[in-house]
This record gives structure tokens, sequence and C-alpha cells, in this order.
């Protein structure tokens, strides 16, 4: 497979806008959603989201709740969907990516579901509920960076759900966050990926 000139981690895709309509279920329904060049998963919803969609628990109705990784916005709209009373946030260095999920967010009526950049997330909030397709392909040091940053935000009663390949290295990084200090079960295997259940550190 030829590599392309950007990344959907690329914070601006080199790649052409070039939106297209696609429909995809996002809880419960086949809903509408705009797409893009440059973003993660710009055909379809990927496996390891739709596991993750599928397999999770059942959001609470209200709390505060972060996409950590957010693309054009599966995650994040599901997630303001299902729980209406929460506040959801959707974080991506992607502007594209962010542009796509603002949009989408609004086409389905969530005013709930806010999709910025890290730096643009208010630094006092805290989050009952993490959920993400974490970008594994970052790399280790940048992929650690990462949840280091984030998880340390949930609050005492937080969780945190992960979906993680299997043949990535979901069993490895399941090892590493709980030499740093999170307790950390593996709460399903589903079509090879795992989701990583992740408690806030003691």
């Amino acid at each position: 497979m030829t590599e392309r000139p950007d990344h959907y981690f690329s914070a601006s895709p080199a790649s052409a806008d070039e939106r297209r309509t696609i429909h995809v279920p996002l809880a419960g329904r086949t809903r509408a959603v705009q797409v893009a060049p440059g973003v993660f998963s710009a055909e379809r919803i990927d496996q390891g989201t739709s596991v993750l969609l599928q397999n999770a628990p059942e959001p609470p109705s209200s709390g505060t709740f972060l996409d950590l990784g957010c693309g054009w916005g599966p995650i994040a709209l599901t997630l303001g969907l299902r729980s209406a009373d929460a506040q959801v946030w959707g974080v991506d260095v992607n502007e594209r990516a962010l542009d796509l999920a603002r949009g989408n967010a609004a086409s389905l009526g969530l005013s709930n579901v806010h999709a910025e950049t890290a730096d643009a997330v208010p630094a006092e909030l805290r989050f009952d509920l993490i959920w993400s397709n974490p970008p594994i392909r970052v790399g280790k040091s940048v992929l650690h960076d990462l949840l280091l940053a984030w998880l340390p935000r949930m609050t005492d009663t937080g969780v945190a759900y992960l979906v993680v390949q299997r043949n990535l290295g979901s069993d490895s990084l399941q090892r590493w966050l709980i030499e740093h200090g999170f307790p950390t079960e593996r709460f399903t295997s589903v079509k090879g990926f795992r989701i990583l259940q992740v408690r806030p550190r003691a």
C-alpha cells in the first residue's frame, strides 16, 4: 500500500478536502455524516471503533465524557446521542477531522458535543468517562505521552475504555498502564480487538 503524503494524525492534511456523505450506524440508527480524505477511517466506521461502540457498557445518562482521538466523530457522536444530558468532548490534532466532527454534531442536533484540540479543552475539566480508539500508529512514545496527559484527568469514580487490536500491542499496553499506576483489566475481546477497562490511579 503506497504511503500517502499526509496522515490522519497530521494537524493539517495535505490532501484535498473533498467532503462526501456516508451513512453509518450510530446509537442504533443509520445516520448521515460527512467525511473527507486525510482523516482516520474516511470510508466507514473502522472495525476497532465498531467493536468499542457495540461492546462497551452503556454510558451514564449524564456527566463529562471524552473521546480521545475523535476523528470525524463516531465515538463522540454516539456518546452524545446516547447521553443527551452529558457534555462530550472530542479531542484530536487533525483540524479537518475536528471541523467534520463539529459539522456532524450540528447536523445531528447535538449541542452537547464539542470537538477541539487539546489546548482548547478547559484545563479544569475532569472526565467521568473516556472512550477511545487510541492512535496506536503514532508510536509508543507519543501514545504513552497522550495517555499520561488525559487518563489522570478522570474523576475519582471515572473509567476509560480503550479498544486496541491484539496484534498491535493491546496486552503490552495493558501491562504498561498497570506499571504506571492505572488499574487495567481486559473488559472483553472481540474479533482480535481487546477493550481495556482503565481506572484512575489510587
